[in-house]
Formats: C-alpha cells, structure tokens, sequence
C-alpha cells in the first residue's frame, strides 16, 4: 500500500489508489464488512472515508489478499482475533519502514 497524506477524510479514488486496486472492490468491501466499514457521505453522495476505516481497509487487505484469505474466513478472523491482526500488520509496516531506510543507507555509501 502507498502512503497516504494524514488527512481527516478520503475519498473512494484516494484509497483505490493507495491499495491499488479497483475502487469497486473497495466498495464490495465495505457491503460485505460493513461491520467495520462505514463511511460518511458528503452532500453529493461522495463516501469520505476515516482514518479508522483505512486502517480497516488495511486489516482486509492484508488478510484477502497477502494472506489468501476469502471473505468468511477472513470474516470470522476479524471476529475473533481482530487485535492480534492489527499489531502484526503494524509490525509489518514499521519493518518496510527500516528496511527502506536501510536500503537509502546503502545506497549513500
């Protein structure tokens, strides 16, 4: 996933974006988990999405499709074991992080 600017909300575009993927899964995944998705919408019907749902879209990701998850398993996975998930993927994201400080350092010597 690419980073995204820290802003209060997002757009369906700005996340299809960031996942690259289509924003019509996005919008898939928010029908089937809409246990934990749930967007705003502006006047104009736009989905504004939060920080928590990104961080959701994020759980989803990282169970469907890095870990092969389908979607009732990784239905029951977020029921079940939703804390412990959230920590590995921040792990995860925090490892990427100094693997690519690293890489800058290497390359600067």
């Amino acid at each position: 996933m690419k980073n995204l600017p820290e802003k209060l909300y997002y757009r369906t575009n700005e996340l299809a974006k960031a996942f690259e993927v289509n924003a019509s899964l996005l919008r898939f995944w928010e029908k089937e988990f809409g246990f934990l998705i749930k967007p705003k919408k502006n006047a104009k019907g736009e989905r504004l999405y939060t920080k928590k749902d990104v961080e959701n879209f994020k759980l989803i990701y990282h169970l469907v499709k890095e870990n092969g998850y389908t979607l009732e398993g990784a239905k029951k996975k977020i029921k079940t074991r939703r804390q412990k998930i959230n920590k590995n993927i921040s792990i995860i994201e925090r490892l990427e992080k100094i693997k690519a400080e690293l890489k800058q350092i290497r390359e600067q010597l």
